[in-house]
C-alpha cells in the first residue's frame, strides 16, 4: 500500500489555502529556508520528510524550464532577454551623440532637446515597480513581449516624428517599453537558471549593461553619419530577432494570481517619477534658487520646482512603504511592493549594495564623451570608438568569470569587480590632463570595463538569489529600481560635480591669467551652461586662445575629481556588500538532486 499524502499541503500552504498561493517567507531567514512548511497529518509523512518533498515538487512544478520541450534552450533565450535589455541601455546613450543633428533637423529647443534626452530615464524610473508586480500576474514572458512590441512601436514613432514633440511623445512611450523590459528580464533569468549556471547567466546579463551603455555613443556617432533616425530605426530590425528568440527559445511562464494594487501604482509612479525628475533636472532648473522657470514656478513663485518635487516625492514613497506593509501584513491581498521579501537577507542588504554601486558606475560615462571631444579634439566617431572599450573589458570579465563563479562565488565576483573599476577610475584621477594619451585612456576604460561585467552582473545574481519563483517579477522590479535610482542618483551628482569644479577651476586660472573680473565671472558660465562645447569657438580666436587653454586643463581637472568621487562610491559600496550574508548552497537545487531518492525511499517505505 503507498503512503497517503493528500493531507499534506505543499509548502507554506496552511490548510484552508489555495496551493498555488504565494509562500510565507518568515523575516530574517534567507531564501528557500523562509519557506514555512504547514503541518502535515499524516506522521508516517513527516516522519520519512516526505511532506517538504511534496511541498517542494508543488512549488517548482510550475517552473517550464524543469522540463523544456527539445526545441526550447534558455541559453539561445538568454541570447533575446539579452538584446532586449541591450535596446534598452543603448537608447540612454545613443541620444547623446545624435541630439545636434536632431536640433538642426527639427528646429527644436534646448528644452525640448533636454527632455527628448530625459522623459526617457523619467518614465522607465517610475515604472519599474508597477511593472516588476505586472510580470508575476501576467507572466514574464508574455509581458517582456508586450513590452519588446511597446518598444519596437515607439521606436518607429521616434524614427518618423516630423516635430519636437511628437518626438518626445515617443520617448515617454519607449520609457514604457523599457520599464516592461528590463524587470521582467531578470525574471526570466531567475526562473530559467539554476546553479552554475546562474552565474554564467547572470554574467553574460550584466556585461551586457556594461557593453550596451558603451556600444551607445560608437552606434550613434556611426549612424549620424548617415542620418539621425536611424538611432531609433535600427531597433525595429532587433526587436524582430528578441520576439523570433523568446517565442522559440523560452517556455511560458507562470502566472500569479492576483490583482495590481492601484493606488499604490499611482504613488509609486508619482514618487519615483518626480525623484528622477528632480535629480536629473536639479543642476537645469536649480536645486534651491531659480535658474529656470517652470510653470509658476520662478515667475510668480520665487522657488525652483526642484526642491518642490523633492518633498512631494518624499510624501508619495512614504505614503507608498506605509501602504505595502499594510497590504503585506493582510491575508489575502496583494501588494505592488511585498515588503516581506525584505525579510530575506541576502535581498534586502544587497539592493543596499547595488544602490550604492548604482551612483559610481554610470556617471563617469555621462560627462566622459564631452572631456574626450571638447578637451582632446576626438570626433563623435572617435569618442565612440574609444568608450567601446569598456564593452570589451566586460565582455572579457564574462567569459573570465565562467571559471572563476565556482572558486570563488558570486560575492567575491563583485568584490573582485569593484576593485578593478576603482583601480581604472583613480587612472583618470591621477593622469587625466589635457594631452592624455589615449592608450591610457584605453587601460583605464578596459579595467573599468572588466570591473562593471563582474560586479553589475553578480550583485543582480546575489540580490535575486533567495527570492520564490512566485515574486521573481516583484523582486526583479525592486532590484531593476534600485539600480535605476542609483544610476539617476549617481549621474546627478557627478554630473553636477563636473560642472562646478569645471566652472570654479576655470574661474581662478583666468584670474591667475590677469583677466577682467567681468570676464573671469561670466566666461566660466559660459563655458559650463555649454558642456565645454564652447572651448573649439575660444580656440579659434588669437584673443581668446589662452582662455580656450585653461578651460581644457579646467575640464581634465573635473574628470579628475570625478575620478576620485567615483572611486570613493566604490569604496563605500564594497563596505555595502560586508553586509551581504555568505550564500549557502543553492538550497533548490540541492533539493531538486535529492528529490528523485527521497521519493523512492518513501515509496519503498510506505510498501
Amino acid at each position: 500500500m503507498r503512503l497517503a499524502i493528500k493531507d499534506c499541503p505543499p509548502i507554506g500552504v496552511s490548510s484552508g489555502q489555495n496551493s498555488s498561493s504565494s509562500p510565507d517567507i518568515v523575516p530574517g531567514r534567507r531564501g528557500w529556508e523562509a519557506l514555512r512548511p504547514a503541518p502535515c497529518s499524516s506522521r508516517s509523512a513527516t516522519r520519512l520528510g516526505y511532506s517538504s518533498h511534496i511541498g517542494w515538487m508543488n512549488a517548482v512544478s510550475d517552473n517550464p524550464t524543469r522540463s523544456l520541450p527539445a526545441n526550447r534552450d534558455p541559453w539561445l533565450g538568454l541570447l533575446a532577454i539579452s538584446l532586449g535589455v541591450s535596446l534598452v541601455v543603448v537608447d540612454f546613450t545613443v541620444v547623446n551623440v545624435v541630439m545636434p543633428p536632431i536640433i538642426d533637423d527639427l528646429e527644436i529647443s534646448a528644452l525640448d532637446a533636454q527632455w527628448i534626452q530625459e522623459s526617457y530615464a523619467i518614465v522607465l524610473a517610475a515604472l519599474l515597480l508597477v511593472m516588476g508586480r505586472l510580470s508575476d500576474v501576467v507572466g514574464a514572458r508574455r509581458l517582456f513581449l508586450i513590452g519588446t512590441v511597446v518598444f519596437g512601436l515607439a521606436s518607429i514613432a521616434a524614427a518618423l516624428a516630423a516635430s519636437g514633440e511628437l518626438l518626445i511623445a515617443s520617448r515617454f512611450a519607449q520609457g514604457v517599453g523599457g520599464a516592461i523590459i528590463m524587470p521582467t528580464s531578470l525574471a526570466l533569468l531567475n526562473m530559467s537558471f539554476r546553479g552554475p549556471d546562474r552565474g554564467k547567466a547572470f554574467a553574460i546579463w550584466g556585461s551586457t549593461i556594461g557593453a550596451a551603455a558603451a556600444v551607445g555613443p560608437l552606434l550613434g556617432g556611426w549612424l549620424a553619419e548617415f542620418s539621425w533616425r536611424w538611432a531609433f530605426g535600427i531597433n525595429i530590425f532587433v526587436v524582430v530577432l528578441i520576439i523570433a528568440g523568446v517565442l522559440k527559445f523560452l517556455a511560458q511562464s507562470p502566472r500569479q494570481a492576483g490583482k495590481v494594487d492601484a493606488v499604490g501604482g499611482v504613488l509609486s509612479v508619482l514618487g519615483l517619477g518626480l525623484l528622477a525628475f528632480a535629480l536629473i533636472e536639479g543642476r537645469n532648473y536649480g536645486w534651491w534658487d531659480t535658474r529656470k522657470s517652470f510653470g509658476p514656478f520662478g515667475d510668480a513663485l520665487d522657488l525652483s520646482v526642484v526642491p518642490v518635487a523633492l518633498v512631494v516625492s518624499v510624501v508619495c514613497l512614504a505614503l507608498f512603504l506605509q501602504r505595502q506593509v499594510r497590504l503585506t501584513r493582510v491575508d489575502g491581498t496583494a501588494p505592488l511592493m511585498d515588503t516581506s521579501l525584505f525579510g530575506i537577507e541576502s535581498f534586502s542588504t544587497g539592493n543596499i549594495a547595488t544602490l550604492i554601486i548604482a551612483l559610481a558606475e554610470f556617471g563617469m560615462l555621462a560627462v566622459l564623451p564631452l572631456w574626450l571631444q571638447y578637451t582632446l579634439g576626438y570626433s563623435v566617431l572617435q569618442t565612440g570608438l574609444i568608450v567601446f572599450v569598456v564593452a570589451v573589458g566586460s565582455f572579457f570579465a564574462s567569459g573570465a568569470s565562467f571559471g572563476m563563479a565556482e572558486k570563488v562565488g558570486p560575492i567575491g565576483l563583485v568584490r573582485i569587480g569593484l576593485v578593478l573599476e576603482a583601480i581604472g577610475l583613480l587612472m583618470f584621477g591621477v593622469l587625466a590632463s589635457s594631452d592624455s594619451q589615449w592608450w591610457i585612456i584605453g587601460i583605464a576604460l578596459f579595467l573599468y570595463g572588466m570591473g562593471v561585467g563582474f560586479a553589475t552582473a553578480q550583485v543582480t545574481n546575489v540580490v535575486l538569489a533567495d527570492v520564490p519563483p512566485q515574486h521573481a517579477g516583484q523582486g526583479s522590479g525592486i532590484q531593476s529600481a534600485a539600480r535605476q535610482l542609483g544610476s539617476a542618483l549617481g549621474i546627478a551628482i557627478l554630473t553636477s560635480t563636473f560642472f562646478t569644479v569645471l566652472d570654479s577651476d576655470l574661474s581662478d586660472r583666468l584670474v591667475e591669467q590677469g583677466a577682467p573680473a567681468p570676464q573671469a565671472n561670466e566666461l566660466p558660465s559660459a563655458v559650463s551652461d555649454s558642456a565645454g562645447a564652447m572651448i573649439s569657438e575660444l580656440s579659434e580666436n588669437p584673443d581668446t586662445a589662452a582662455a580656450a587653454d585653461a578651460a581644457r586643463d579646467a575640464m581634465s581637472h573635473a574628470i579628475q575629481i570625478n575620478g576620485y568621487t567615483c572611486a570613493a562610491l566604490l569604496a563605500l559600496g564594497m563596505l555595502a556588500t560586508l553586509l551581504i550574508p555568505r550564500p549557502k548552497a543553492d538550497a533548490r537545487q540541492q533539493e531538486e538532486e535529492h528529490a528523485p531518492s527521497r521519493a523512492a525511499e518513501a515509496d519503498v517505505d510506505a510498501k
